[in-house]
């Protein structure tokens, strides 16, 4: 994989959307296996890459690091 798509603490959309309703989720870790947390709801789910790249919908934020 040459580029990636998503990055640490992106906003993610997945294919599916949470029981409380919420679509929007934070990626709060990356590695073999991807940590992301609702938006809405706080609940985080720890799913391994491969799964995730495939129920991943779209990046909707891409985050901003900020250099001082």
């Amino acid at each position: 994989m040459a580029d990636q798509l998503y990055s640490l603490n992106d906003i993610v959309q997945m294919k599916k959307s949470h029981p409380c309703g919420e679509n929007r989720w934070k990626i709060i870790r990356l590695g073999a296996d991807i940590r992301i947390k609702c938006e809405g709801c706080g609940h985080s789910v720890l799913i391994p890459r491969r799964r995730f790249e495939s129920k991943m919908k779209k990046v909707l934020e891409k985050h901003e690091a900020k250099e001082d």
